[in-house]
C-alpha cells in the first residue's frame, strides 16, 4: 500500500515539501541521499569553497542519514565536515558566511518515523527553482548505481554552535532581558541547549524543564494542549515571565506569555520586524492581516507558503531593510540591521530565536507584559490546525469541491457558503464578510490536512477553528 505521502509516480520516493526533501525515515537509503546530495552539489557549481557542513536534529533515524550524506559528499570529491546536532539557522548562519554550501538532515515538526534532508546553496536557501533539477539529476544517479560506504559522523565542529551563540548576545548586548524570569522547554528539540545559553547570555534568568531523549515532534502551528497546560503551570508556580521552546530543528519559535497563552508566529513576527526597522515585509498569505492593518511597514508582500517563496520575494524588494516571516514563527532577515550593541548580520532562512528574543526586548523597551505587546496590534487572530493521514489524491478532491462548489461548502458548513473572495494561490482561502477568513490547504511537508482560520476575537477563532476541525475530521 502506498504511503499517503508518495505518489505512485514518483521514482524516488523522498520528495521536495514546502520545505526540502521529506518522507518516511526508511525511503531515506544510502542510494537516495547519495544520488541527492551529488545532485545538489552539482547544482551548486563552481562554489570557491569545496567543503559542505552537514548538521541533523535529534531524530534517531539522522545520525544514520547524516553519515551517508558524508559519504556522498567525499565521494562527490568535496570534504564533508560534521557541524553535529545544531539547528537548522545555526547551520545555514555559518556556512552562509563561508559561501558553503550545507545539509541539513531534519523532519523539523512531521512525526518521528520521517525525516528529511534540506539544502543550502553557497549564496543562501535553497529554491523552488532548484528542485526540478535536482531531482531529474538525482533520478539518472540513482539509475547509475553509485556505491558509496556510509561515513560515521565523528566530532562535531564546536564552532557551529558557539557562532550561534555569539550571533545574538553580540548584537542585542548581556543585559538585553535583564530582569526577565524566562522557562526554556527543552524537549527534544536539536538547539535546547544553545536555546538556553542564548537567553543567559542576554541576562535573563532561566528555568529549563522537561529535557527528554526520545524525540517529540512540535509543531508550532498545531501546539498540544499538554504543552499549553504544562506551560501554563509552571508560568503560575514559578513566577515565569514567558515561556520559550522551538520546534525539532529550531527554525520555528515557539513563545507563550505571562497569562499562559501562546503568542503565533505570525505575530511575533510583526513585533520582530517592527523592532529591527524593517521597511519591506514579505509573508505567506497564511500570516495575519495584521501586518497590513498596524501601519507599520511601507511594504507588505504575500506569498505562497513555504520560505524558499518568502525568499525569492525577499530577494526582490526595492525598498530596505527587508525581512520575512511565516504562520509558523520562523522569522527569515534579510539585511544587516544594527541593534542595541552590534550588527545582526542577514539570515534569509527561518530562525526561532530572532522572533523569541526580539518580543521580549520590545516588551521590555515599552515597558509592557509581552501579552500587553501583542495587544498593541490590530485585533485579528489567526490559528491554525491539521488532520493528519490525509492521502494525496483525497486532498485533492476536497481542495477542488470547496473551491468550485457552493452546494459542497454549505454542506460542510453554512458559513463557508458565500466568500466574498477566494484565492487558490496556496490551497484554497475564502474571505468573507464579516472580516473572517477560512484557508484549507494541503500541507507540503506531510500527509495532512490543515486548516488556518482568522477572525477579530481570539474566541472566536478558537471556536471557529474548533469547529471546522470537528467538520474536517470527519471528512477524511
Amino acid at each position: 500500500m502506498l504511503d499517503p505521502w508518495t505518489s505512485k509516480e514518483m521514482a524516488l520516493a523522498a520528495a521536495f515539501g514546502t520545505s526540502g526533501l521529506r518522507g518516511p525515515a526508511t525511503d531515506f537509503t544510502i542510494d537516495v541521499c547519495t544520488a541527492y546530495v551529488t545532485a545538489f552539489l552539482e547544482r551548486c557549481g563552481d562554489a570557491g569553497s569545496r567543503t559542505a557542513y552537514v548538521g541533523a536534529d535529534l531524530r534517531d533515524s539522522s545520525p544514520r542519514i547524516a553519515g551517508q550524506c558524508l559519504a556522498a559528499i567525499h565521494a562527490a570529491g568535496w570534504t564533508p565536515v560534521w557541524a553535529g546536532n545544531v539547528p537548522t539557522p545555526a547551520l545555514a548562519a555559518y556556512a552562509m558566511t563561508r559561501s558553503a554550501p550545507a545539509v541539513m538532515i531534519t523532519g523539523s515538526h512531521i512525526p518521528e518515523t520521517y525525516n528529511g534532508i534540506k539544502f543550502y546553496r553557497p549564496d543562501g536557501e535553497f529554491l523552488k527553482e532548484d528542485e526540478a533539477p535536482v531531482r531529474t539529476r538525482a533520478e539518472a544517479i540513482l539509475a547509475e548505481g553509485r556505491a558509496v560506504t556510509p561515513i560515521a559522523p565523528g566530532e562535531p565542529l564546536a564552532d557551529v554552535a558557539a557562532s550561534y551563540v555569539r550571533r545574538y548576545v553580540d548584537a542585542f548586548g548581556p543585559n538585553a532581558l535583564e530582569g526577565f524570569h524566562i522557562g526554556i522547554d527543552l524537549h527534544s528539540a536539536v538547539g535546547r541547549d544553545l536555546t538556553l545559553d542564548i537567553f543567559k547570555g542576554l541576562g535573563a534568568r532561566c528555568h529549563a524543564f522537561r529535557r527528554v531523549e526520545r524525540f517529540i515532534a512540535v509543531d508550532t502551528e498545531a501546539l498540544d494542549p499538554e504543552d499549553i497546560a504544562r506551560s501554563r503551570a509552571l508560568i503560575q508556580s514559578e513566577r515565569l515571565d514567558a515561556v520559550i521552546s522551538t520546534d525539532g530543528d529550531g527554525d520555528r519559535p515557539l513563545v507563550i506569555d505571562e497569562t499562559g497563552r501562546q503568542i503565533n508566529g505570525d505575530v511575533l513576527g510583526v513585533l520582530t520586524a517592527k523592532l529591527i526597522g524593517a521597511k519591506t515585509v514579505v509573508t505567506p498569505l497564511s500570516s495575519t492581516s495584521a501586518v497590513e492593518e498596524s501601519g507599520w511597514f511601507g511594504t507588505v508582500i504575500r506569498t505562497r507558503i513555504g520560505s524558499p517563496f518568502v525568499v525569492a520575494a525577499m530577494a526582490q524588494a526595492e525598498v530596505h531593510p527587508v525581512a520575512g516571516f511565516e504562520a509558523n514563527g520562523g522569522f527569515l532577515l534579510g539585511d544587516d540591521v544594527a541593534l542595541a550593541r552590534g550588527t545582526l548580520s542577514a539570515l534569509p532562512t527561518r530562525d526561532a530565536i530572532l522572533p523569541a528574543v526580539a518580543g521580549l526586548v520590545l516588551a521590555k523597551r515599552e515597558g509592557l507584559s509581552l501579552s500587553a505587546l501583542a495587544a498593541t496590534l490590530p485585533p485579528r487572530f489567526m490559528k491554525a490546525d491539521r488532520v493528519k493521514d490525509v492521502a494525496a489524491d483525497k486532498a485533492k478532491i476536497f481542495l477542488a469541491e470547496v473551491e468550485m462548489s457552493r452546494t459542497f461548502r454549505t454542506n460542510f458548513d453554512a458559513r463557508i457558503a458565500d466568500p466574498l473572495e477566494i484565492s487558490v494561490l496556496d490551497g484554497v482561502r475564502m474571505a468573507f464578510a464579516n472580516g473572517d477568513t477560512v484557508h484549507f490547504r494541503q500541507s507540503g511537508n506531510a500527509p495532512e490536512m490543515r486548516v488556518y482560520v482568522e477572525t477579530g476575537s481570539a474566541e472566536g477563532t478558537d471556536r471557529l477553528l474548533r469547529e471546522m476541525m470537528e467538520t474536517l475530521a470527519a471528512s477524511f
